[in-house]
Parts: structure tokens; C-alpha cells; sequence
């Protein structure tokens, strides 16, 4: 199982540890570094500002939202990116939900998302290969564009840089089991937004298509310290935010993910009290039991046992959010 460094997206301005914390994985051997974004800042700024100052770490997005750019902007930004690390891009996609899509990014939510997503994919992956122009007869992402509103001059189109790989890999940040399957047919991994390692059967079925190599790449928040309960508070009220605040009532994913993996009753209560101005109470609402399965929080030997339970099943890749060096160093040790 390879270490990834999850550094994900700013709140209210950059971090300015993040860069010597992506050179501190780097120097303790870690694969990858990944950035995210959601209404404020990008994703691959902040990553092509490591890139430039790390020479062997990978470089991904997790995620990079699809509403934000057409599918042959962010494989423009990913092919760039690429040329410029020396081949250590990989673009991690999602598509998020219908109050940012069509809040933030003024856009509609699409109604098939699987469709979306595929459509998207193969427009990435015509222009990665560069085998001719770019020509799709798609629902959301048609090229050359053939809606009424049109000109009707548009031409197809195949970039004019050459990629550096045609096979740079693409993985998505799917929730639901019919996006998961989908994604282990057409991607080259899956970015979990909560894994449990207790409950990996969840996802089995979802799964049984991935090819060999396929990526599972799930966040996890970890954090070296003696008091349990004081270090999953961070876990707690990201969850809290993400499962009562990121999604409508009537249509949260992360809510819906939190149910089917066994905490329906815990989800719902949280996204009433959260949608109930009760944020505070909302983030106390979250089970300890659900933050620490998703999480790697105590002292070393605790994680050390549960760090034993993420290696035995699928995970290829644990992305690690971490806040501290010796957190980083302590996990390096323990991964061997």
C-alpha cells in the first residue's frame, strides 16, 4: 500500500506549510501529493506551485470538480502539468452535487450523472491519446458543439501539444454504487471519499469489474497523539460539514454514503441538526465509532494495529490528510 499526501483545498487563504509538508513526504518516501478544490480556491495551481519545487512525488487532484472547466480544459491543464513535472500527473475527477454545480458554477446538475461522467472521460482521453480530433456525439459534452444556439461552424479539433502520456491516469471520486461500478470500468482508479476498512464488502460488488492495477485511493485523516477523542474531533467536524452541509436535505450524497454504510439513523440526525442552524451539536452528533473507522487517530501502536486492517483489502493507495510532520514520519515508518 503506497502513501499519498492529501493536502486538499484552502479555507479562507493558502496554508503556508503546504509545500513543506509535500517536500517532507517527498523526502520520507511518499508516492504521491494531492490537491482539491471546492468554491474557492483551484486545484491545480497550488499543484503546479509543488511541482515545481519537488522533483519525484506525483502529483493529483482529488478532486478537481467537472462543472468547473469542459472536459478539453482540464485535460489541457492535466497535459501541461505533466510536460512540466517530467510525466506526475494524475487527474482525479468528480462531479460533485446540484447546490455547488448549480449554485457556484451557475450550471445545471446533470440529470443521467453517469452519463456526464462518461462523456467527460472519453473527451479527456480522446485528447490524451491525440489520435485525431476530438468528436463526440454526447448528451452533455457533444464535439464540435451542435446546439441550437450554435454558430454551426465549430470544427473538430486535436491538440496541438502533443501529451507527454497518453495513458495518464484518470481516477474519479465516485459515491454511489452504480458511479463506483462505472468508474472501475472506465477509469484508472477511485478516489473513496470514506473508507472504513471494516465495512470494505460495502464496496465489493461495485468493484468486481476493476481491471488489474486499478487504483482504490481513499483520505484519511490521521493524526499521531494520546487522546483519541481530542484527535477525532477534526474528523467529527469534517464530517459534520460535509454530511449535514454539502448537499440539500432532500439530496446529499455524503449523507447517503454515511446510511449505507451502516449509520442511516446517525446521517439523518446530523443533517437536521446541521440544516437546523445547530452546527455545533450537529458536529457532536457524529458517532466515534464511524470517525475512527475512517480514520488513523492515536498513539503510534493504535495506529500501527489499525493501519494492519487498510492494508489486508483492496486499498492500493492511502491518502493521507495529515497536519504535522511527525504524523507523516510516524506512518512512513509504520508502511515500512
Amino acid at each position: 500500500m503506497r502513501l499519498g499526501l492529501a493536502l486538499g483545498y484552502w479555507g479562507r487563504g493558502p496554508d503556508p506549510g503546504h509545500v513543506a509538508l509535500a517536500q517532507e513526504a517527498e523526502r520520507l518516501g511518499y508516492d504521491s501529493v494531492w490537491t482539491a478544490e471546492a468554491w474557492g480556491s483551484d486545484a491545480f495551481t497550488p499543484l503546479t506551485w509543488i511541482a515545481a519545487q519537488t522533483s519525484r512525488i506525483k502529483l493529483g487532484t482529488a478532486v478537481v470538480q467537472m462543472a468547473a472547466r469542459s472536459p478539453v480544459t482540464t485535460a489541457m491543464h492535466a497535459l501541461t502539468l505533466d510536460h512540466l513535472s517530467g510525466g506526475r500527473m494524475m487527474l482525479g475527477l468528480g462531479l460533485s452535487g446540484p447546490q455547488v454545480v448549480e449554485g457556484w458554477y451557475g450550471r445545471p446538475f446533470p440529470k443521467s450523472p453517469l452519463t456526464a461522467t462518461r462523456e467527460y472521460v472519453d473527451v479527456i482521453r480522446q485528447v490524451l491519446r491525440r489520435e485525431g480530433p476530438v468528436a463526440l456525439e454526447g448528451r452533455y459534452h457533444a464535439h464540435p458543439y451542435q446546439g441550437e444556439d450554435g454558430s454551426g461552424l465549430g470544427k473538430p479539433l486535436k491538440p496541438i501539444t502533443h501529451p507527454l502520456r497518453a495513458d495518464l491516469p484518470v481516477l474519479l471520486g465516485a459515491e454511489g454504487p452504480k458511479n463506483i461500478a462505472q468508474t472501475a470500468r472506465i477509469a484508472d482508479g477511485w478516489l473513496p471519499l470514506y473508507w472504513s476498512p471494516m465495512r470494505s464488502d460495502v464496496y465489493e460488488a461495485s468493484l468486481a469489474e476493476a481491471r488489474e492495477g486499478f487504483m482504490v485511493a481513499p483520505m484519511a485523516r490521521a493524526k499521531v497523539c494520546d487522546d483519541v477523542a481530542e484527535g477525532l474531533l477534526p474528523v467529527k467536524a469534517m464530517l459534520g460539514f460535509y454530511i449535514g452541509g454539502m448537499g440539500h436535505s432532500a439530496r446529499n450524497f455524503h449523507a447517503d454514503l454515511m446510511a449505507r454504510m451502516g449509520f442511516e439513523d446517525e446521517a439523518r440526525r446530523i443533517q437536521e441538526l446541521f440544516l437546523a442552524g445547530n452546527r455545533q451539536e450537529a458536529v457532536l452528533a457524529v458517532p466515534d465509532t464511524f470517525a475512527d473507522e475512517i480514520s488513523l487517530v492515536g498513539p503510534r501502536e493504535r495506529i500501527a494495529e489499525r493501519l494492519e486492517l487498510w492494508r489486508k483489502g483492496p486499498v492500493t493507495d492511502l491518502l493521507v490528510l495529515a497536519p504535522d510532520r511527525h504524523t507523516l514520519r510516524v506512518l512512513a515508518e509504520l508502511n515500512g
